[in-house]
């Protein structure tokens, strides 16, 4: 049985009184069992399994730009060339940027697992990184206090101490932990982006949350048709990214 991980959908821009009012079943379910019981056994995802293979045979002038996050970057549900890597990927060669976009996602993973995976994925010898992490935290409930603390130890490392252009994409919680959590998560990703100095994406999932066509069955998870508009709507911001990366490279050289 495959048991997918729960990734937030918006809760502003008037979004937020309608989030369990749709028709997809999922969000009804986790509505009436609660985020606990809905988020069982996602929450049991082990690495083993759904840790992706990160790209080993990028060329050696191209730019590498790592993604790190849950399953919308692995592509939870898609074949390998519709996931959201792939797709970045093809979109930036398009644009004529020789890059390779390694996948850094992994099912169910939180920013606490984020965190945890920086060396891992820090390996690869990034030009570069998106990180879109926290929309685990939000549906478990998870203090915002925890997931600002891991969020900002991750910018931290990734700006700061290895000196990478960074792009930080945020997400919303679900309003059914009340106004109060809501603001507290909603507010810190940009007061990161502030204090981090790093490119800003509100929300990774606009124009595709709770637009039941660029879904999957679950409603939560994008299909194919969905991850091209999260990659139309990312690619600007992803081609100033690699822009600074590829000033960084050239200085090296």
């Amino acid at each position: 049985m495959n048991d997918p991980d729960v990734s937030a959908v918006p809760t502003s821009n008037g979004l937020a009184g309608r989030y369990f009012n749709t028709g997809f079943p999922a969000l009804k379910r986790l509505a009436a069992l609660g985020l606990v019981s809905a988020l069982g056994a996602a929450s049991m995802v082990v690495l083993a399994g759904s840790v992706p293979a990160m790209a080993d045979d990028a060329a050696d002038d191209d730019l590498r730009l790592l993604a790190l996050g849950d399953s919308l970057i692995a592509g939870y549900g898609l074949p390998p060339e519709q996931g959201f890597t792939a797709q970045l990927e093809s979109a930036l060669r398009a644009e004529g940027w020789p890059v390779t976009v390694l996948d850094g996602g992994v099912s169910g993973d939180t920013s606490a697992g984020g965190r945890a995976r920086l060396d891992w994925v820090l390996a690869d010898e990034p030009d570069a990184v998106l990180v879109a992490l926290g929309a685990n935290d939000g549906l478990r409930g998870i203090d915002p206090d925890e997931t600002r603390a891991n969020l900002d130890a991750i910018l931290a490392r990734l700006a700061g101490d290895e000196d990478l252009p960074t792009l930080f994409a945020g997400m919303y919680a679900p309003p059914n932990l009340g106004r109060e959590y809501e603001q507290a998560f909603n507010g810190l990703y940009p007061d990161l982006a502030a204090t981090h100095d790093v490119g800003f994406f509100p929300f990774f999932l606009k124009d595709v949350a709770m637009v039941e066509a660029l879904n999957q069955g679950d409603g939560i998870h994008p299909n194919a048709e969905g991850v091209a508009v999260m990659v139309e709507n990312l690619l600007p911001h992803v081609t100033d990214l690699l822009e600074q990366a590829h000033g960084n490279t050239s200085g090296d050289g």
